[in-house]
């Protein structure tokens, strides 16, 4: 029988272990801008496409989570495995399946193949990365492993586009084939059957791979520095050191175009409006709002560009093993090192992506501290506090004093993840050992220009969007609340005074003025719940209503005139620790399934941000800076 379906469309799953630039040949079939990562374990969530094949025929390929085997012991391989079994009810069983491969290492690669082939769904196996396997020397039989592994055997170099008409021709052949259907045989593999099954891939490899003699290949010899117990902790301190030093020094001259540019906006609209209401709704509201936030977009790009090469270049899973060793002392799996530093950029996808942690218990400790870690959203906030209060000075001949202020920031959240992860091991599985730590190191590849573009293109674009929703919406919520009431007619002191915004304010103070806040910080804390970055247009809004129209850059002067720097340093710790952004605890409620564990989380970290912040105004008191 054919495997074409009556309404002439078949199912094609892409399988293959991390690494095998599955998610390249997947866009390369479809199309599709997704972001290609080079560390395992980035596709946690299948994704799907339409493929037109040269006879016309109609494929929709389902790319699918990197997997070692269908024995599944992590979220995502047990999507995998559900998927190509049929077993998901909310997808389609695939009628073929595509075993994607690095044709430079195949060994785990053809075991995953015989495993496959146990199925007893149509299968080829497409060997990817092919030029680079040809440059290394390596010369691959692929007749003969068709005859071994009884499949049709591809090469293609995804990245490039090279053989995909290949792929597709092959792809054709598979859907129209009278398949006669081999009887599915698989059942979860032992341990012992897994050795068996590397046994033989083993065996098939000699027998159509021949290797070049020498081994000394560049990934060897950069791995020999990079992953020395010393020399490599160093080199990876140091990027992350660099790193937060660009966050605040390569921005600054795309910060000051964006907020003249606002500010530019502001003077037009001004003077094209009638003074009053609605130029008060477009000028402080809107404009000020709105562009007092995005005038950071620089900042975070700079960030995300940094997290995006250093996943290219495959250095990711060599920081992840560095810090094992620092992580494990803490409790934390070494595989938590990807998804807190992706955590950095934000704490969404960094949770979502702890379904590569195989224990159950170890994903959870991750997910607990993610939102611990600093993330682009806070940085309008600390950079807002931190130009207004720490001078722009040059420390120890090159460093900004600034961008160790904002390093330390960084610092004390990975500190606080640390200990908070000891401590969650010691309350809830003191009695747990961790697993050994295991993960599958890629080699070096150059970064592809047009990835990470098309990267730093959709984090801009998500931004942006968020810029011009959530906040938008929260900037009109506030405007609204900074400006009605109106104050009645004779009333002294400023008009924001008699606003809903005040009443609510004072009613929140008393507890928040142990910190050393105000009412107006009191006010700008509420909507950051839905965007920690609110914060700051939050407070130019209320600040321009009471004390006149001032642009966003004229923010950070108000508010050295009117805190002290005991209340800038609460402020900046509150940050560190407070669980400011909805969206992340709801995630935190989908990946753990629970709401006792989003409830743990807002409550620590609610608990910490308090006794942290009451210490730091106290003591800043006590030293005269209160």
């Amino acid at each position: 029988m054919s495997v074409m379906t009556d309404a002439g469309t078949c199912h094609c799953a892409l399988v293959g272990t991390p690494n095998s630039g599955k998610t390249a040949l997947f866009n390369a079939l479809t199309g599709s801008r997704q972001k290609v990562a080079n560390y395992p374990g980035v596709t946690v969530e299948r994704k799907a496409g339409v493929v037109h094949t040269p006879s016309g025929l109609c494929i929709r390929v389902i790319d699918l989570p990197g997997t070692y085997s269908l024995r599944a012991r992590s979220p995502d391989e047990v999507i995998t495995r559900d998927v190509v079994l049929g077993k998901l009810a909310s997808e389609t069983p695939p009628d073929l399946l595509v075993c994607v491969a690095d044709s430079t290492n195949l060994r785990l690669a053809i075991r995953l193949v015989l495993e496959l082939k146990q199925v007893g769904r149509p299968l080829m196996l497409v060997l990817n990365m092919y030029d680079i396997a040809k440059k290394r020397g390596v010369e691959i039989d692929t007749e003969a492993l068709s005859k071994r592994l009884g499949i049709p055997v591809v090469t293609a170099v995804a990245v490039r586009k090279n053989g995909i008409d290949a792929v597709l021709r092959e792809l054709d052949g598979l859907a129209l084939r009278q398949y006669a259907g081999d009887a599915a045989t698989w059942q979860p593999p032992s341990t012992a059957e897994l050795r068996s099954g590397q046994h033989e891939a083993d065996a098939i490899i000699r027998a159509t791979v021949r290797m070049p003699a020498g081994s000394d290949t560049l990934t060897a010899r950069l791995d020999a520095v990079l992953l020395h117990p010393v020399a490599g902790l160093a080199i990876l301190f140091a990027i992350l050191f660099v790193m937060f030093q660009a966050v605040f020094t390569w921005a600054a001259p795309l910060m000051n175009l964006i907020s003249s540019g606002f500010n530019a906006l502001a003077g037009l609209v001004a003077a094209a409006v009638p003074a009053g209401m609605l130029q008060s709704f477009l000028v402080d509201g809107v404009i000020s709002g709105v562009g007092s936030v995005i005038v950071f977009l620089p900042q975070i790009l700079i960030l995300f560009l940094f997290i995006l090469l250093l996943e290219d270049l495959g250095y990711m899973a060599r920081a992840a093993f560095l810090m094992d060793r620092i992580m494990g002392g803490a409790g934390l799996h070494g595989r938590a090192f990807i998804p807190l530093l992706s955590s950095f950029a934000c704490a969404i996808p960094g949770i979502m992506s702890t379904r590569v942690i195989d224990s159950h218990r170890d994903r959870l400790v991750t997910i607990l501290v993610a939102p611990l870690m600093t993330c682009s959203a806070r940085i309008p906030v600390y950079t807002l506090i931190i130009s207004a209060f720490i001078p722009a000075t040059t420390v120890w001949g090159a460093f900004s004093l600034q961008g160790l202020v904002m390093f330390g920031l960084y610092a004390a959240g990975i500190v606080a993840a640390l200990g908070v992860s000891a401590a969650a091991k010691f309350i809830f599985w003191r009695d747990q050992p961790s697993p050994p730590f295991m993960m599958e190191l890629p080699d070096y590849k150059l970064p592809r220009p047009k990835s990470v573009a098309i990267g730093l293109f959709m984090r801009a674009k998500a931004f942006l969007v968020r810029a011009g929703t959530t906040i938008f919406s929260m900037m009109v919520l506030i405007w609204f609340l900074a400006t009605f009431p109106r104050p009645p007619a004779g009333a002294a002191g400023h008009a924001i005074d008699y606003s809903l915004a005040a009443w609510l304010g004072r009613l929140i103070h008393p507890l928040l003025e142990p910190l050393g806040f105000n009412w107006q910080i009191s006010v700008a804390l509420i909507p950051g719940m839905a965007a920690r970055e609110v914060a700051v247009a939050a407070l130019g809004t209320v600040y321009s209503i009471s004390g006149g129209k001032a642009s966003a850059t004229q923010i950070g002067h108000m508010l050295a005139g009117q805190w002290s720097l005991g209340t800038a340093l609460s402020l900046l710790v509150w940050y560190i620790f407070a669980p400011q952004c909805a969206s992340t605890l709801a995630v935190i409620r989908r990946e753990t399934g629970s709401w006792k564990w989003m409830a743990v989380t807002f409550g620590y970290m609610l608990a910490l941000a308090y006794i942290a912040s009451f210490a730091t105004y106290h003591i800043a008191a006590a030293l005269g800076v209160g």
